[in-house]
């Protein structure tokens, strides 16, 4: 586990990542003889934020120290102790608010901290469990929340509690919202976006909100790892590309949810599905690198006549331009818009990948053909 790994060769080591995305679990699993320290109980949370140096020396053996951000005081005294002990894998700090958690760490711990993000689960860690859904569309559905799966809940039942609870507890924790109920229609109007360019001048024409406000709600968004922007490819191959990013959401889950699709049937007939099977696929892949540790440099590449890349990825200056459809039955045509890029760029075909949700593995003279449960075998 590449966890392990860090924590042998930094004395603090961060795990990020939404709420309920399993981080308690691991790291407990991978560090069990550690003591634990969630700050989200509120003595435990008193303590530390009266007297951190005293708390932390409770804890000689190691700790891991679960929503850290709350304490922000803590991460200078974690500082100090980590280099008075000079040992490896002291600390393990967990946070699900990942401005406030990162801005703290790369003000206190830079250079004595590893950093590692987890997502839910992803598709190639429930292949071949109980867990293991039999068609895209339920994975689009339920999303991939470890709770869900662990206790068999029903997401009709999960993601109306975990919105409702994120609102609740993140937003009004992070910025001041004094109109609950229009923060959830801006929610739900993002939501409806997924895989569209991100204009916070129509999301505020229809949520009655000015640009700025938007803007900052959408970084509480970001912050909070609800959803993120897929940055533009900048390369001027040509003169007239996009460079407006695109909005996507970490959990399709919770895309469902907040657009009220509650069934496998009503999904299969939603004008959404295929912007959710694309927001689907490009978190798939973003997981693929972070649960190696790696954070890649993703992208989307889009000139001005309409020639799209979904998913760009450049890997040590290789680019790999993946072309993304929620059909299920490949058609030649489906490579067009690689064909272009390919012959602007120069780039090599073998690079390049058809990822579609039909089942075929195969490859042609303009790139590969992959179904959605073969992505552990690209690049």
């Amino acid at each position: 586990m590449h966890i392990r790994q860090l924590a042998a060769q930094f004395p603090v080591v961060s795990v990020t990542g939404p709420r309920q995305s399993g981080k308690t679990t691991l790291v407990k699993q991978l560090f069990p003889h550690f003591a634990y320290a969630n700050l989200e109980d509120i003595e435990l949370r008193q303590l530390a934020e009266q007297d951190p140096k005293y708390f932390l020396q409770q804890f000689p053996g190691g700790l891991i120290v679960d929503e850290a951000q709350y304490v922000p005081a803590l991460f200078s005294y974690i500082q100090l102790e980590a280099d008075r002990r000079g040992r490896a894998g002291e600390f393990v700090l967990t946070g699900s608010q990942h401005f406030l958690f990162m801005e703290k760490i790369t003000q206190s711990l830079a250079g004595r901290v590893a950093i590692f993000t987890l997502l839910p689960f992803s598709e190639t860690e429930l292949k071949h469990t109980a867990f293991q859904q039999p068609t895209i569309d339920d994975y689009l559905l339920k999303g991939m929340y470890p709770r869900l799966y662990e206790a068999g809940i029903d997401p009709a039942f999960y993601y109306p509690n975990y919105i409702q609870s994120y609102i609740e507890r993140d937003v009004r924790q992070l910025i001041n919202i004094g109109d609950v109920g229009a923060f959830r229609t801006f929610l739900e109007l993002s939501a409806g976006r997924i895989g569209q360019l991100y204009n916070q001048t129509n999301i505020g024409n229809e949520a009655d909100l000015d640009h700025k406000t938007v803007n900052r709600w959408f970084s509480m968004l970001e912050t909070s790892f609800i959803a993120f922007k897929l940055r533009p490819y900048f390369q001027n191959y040509n003169k007239r590309i996009l460079k407006t990013p695109k909005l996507y959401f970490y959990d399709t889950g919770v895309v469902c949810a907040l657009l009220g699709i509650r069934t496998t049937e009503q999904l299969k007939n939603h004008p959404i599905r295929g912007a959710l099977f694309e927001n689907w696929i490009v978190v798939e892949m973003l997981k693929k690198s972070l649960n190696k540790g790696i954070r890649p440099n993703m992208y989307y590449w889009r000139d001005q006549t309409g020639n799209e890349i979904d998913l760009l990825i450049d890997e040590g200056g290789s680019l790999y331009p993946m072309e993304i459809k929620s059909g299920m039955t490949y058609n030649a045509q489906f490579f067009k818009n690689i064909r272009f890029f390919n012959a602007l760029s120069g780039n090599n075909p073998d690079n390049s990948y058809l990822l579609y949700a039909g089942t075929q593995h195969i490859q042609t003279k303009d790139g590969h053909i992959r179904g959605w449960a073969h992505l552990p075998e690209l690049m």
